[in-house]
């Protein structure tokens, strides 16, 4: 599938995934491990927000969400009022250097081409602090493929490998990785991982 394929997936699929996703599971309650390690009034930008309820509600008021599914975001827009929301790819951040404290990725990177994730990881460092925090869903996983009937429609799913990953992360410059496995929104178990950019 490529990017403009997953996009339309996307806007197919980000009413049916709202409704369907659990509000709880102990993957948002990581959130707040991650902003009591932040400074006051922080600059979180949420990555692959779709209509925010789960993740970016969450964040300080005038967070950033990012989504290249309008649909995804005009859901965000109603459920998020005080969001700053923005139309764009995660494979090409169209964001400022040394914008952000913060990163949060919800299971949001495994819809990317297993060879185009080395450049996220990139792009997320550029647009960090020094010192700045991801907080992103680790797949377990080595896998290159579409779902389909997922959320009644299809859907791309790629990872390296969690290894793999993990070393992809540090290329990029990011230390101080640890995991952690937490139960996420569909009801399954995952791994979330913080990261910190030098």
């Amino acid at each position: 599938m490529d990017r403009n394929a997953v996009r339309r997936a996307w806007d197919e699929v980000s009413e049916t995934y709202a409704e369907r996703r659990d509000p709880d599971g102990s993957d948002a309650a990581l959130i707040d491990d991650l902003l009591a390690d932040l400074p006051n009034d922080p600059d979180v930008l949420d990555v692959g927000c779709g209509d925010g309820e789960r993740t970016l509600a969450n964040l300080p008021g005038d967070s950033v969400g990012l989504d290249f599914s309008r649909a995804g975001l005009d859901l965000a827009t109603d459920r998020v009022p005080a969001a700053r929301l923005v139309h764009g790819d995660m494979t090409a951040l169209p964001l400022a250097d040394d914008a952000f404290d913060a990163i949060t990725a919800y299971h949001a990177v495994f819809h990317v081409p297993r060879d185009d994730q080395p450049g996220v990881y990139e792009a997320f460092a550029r647009v960090l602090r020094p010192g700045g925090t991801l907080l992103m869903t680790l797949p377990g996983g080595r896998f290159e493929t579409v779902r389909r009937g997922w959320m009644g429609g299809e859907m791309f799913f790629a990872a390296p490998g969690r290894e793999r990953t993990l070393a992809q992360l540090r290329e990029a410059g990011f230390s101080d990785v640890r995991a952690e496995t937490v139960t996420d929104p569909l009801g399954s178990s995952s791994e979330m991982v913080f990261a910190t950019v030098a």
